[in-house]
């Protein structure tokens, strides 16, 4: 896992929840736009998932691999649940629930780059 894969879809992330952000202001529902952008980044999420699996059983630094795919297991499934939930909620706190998901989501990304480099407390 590398600083540039980490912060871009931390950065990914944060665009994401920033345009629900707007969409939560402005009282509009989460709508096809949206739920476009989020499945965008769940598909770097999953490709982070299998990389970063990948990546850690052909590493030789001392990875706490438990925890390390338990936090990409995590960022797999908070964006679908937000989505879920934003969807079935039709007032703009469905669609916060999508920017606080998603700004988790960045958050944990730069933990998870913490995690790998062995730098997490």
């Amino acid at each position: 896992m590398t600083d540039t894969v980490a912060y871009g879809i931390a950065l990914l992330a944060t665009v994401v929840a920033a345009w629900a952000g707007w969409h939560m202001v402005r009282n509009k529902p989460v709508g096809n736009p949206l739920f476009y952008a989020v499945v965008v980044l769940e598909l770097a999420l999953v490709v982070l998932l299998v990389g970063g699996c990948i990546a850690l059983g052909s590493t030789s630094r001392e990875v706490d691999g438990a925890l390390f795919v338990s936090y990409l297991v995590t960022l797999v499934i908070i964006p679908p649940a937000a989505v879920l939930w934003g969807i079935a909620e039709k007032s703009r706190w469905g669609t916060g629930v999508v920017v606080v998901a998603l700004l988790t989501v960045a958050v944990l990304c730069v933990r998870l780059l913490d995690i790998w480099k062995g730098t997490y407390a």
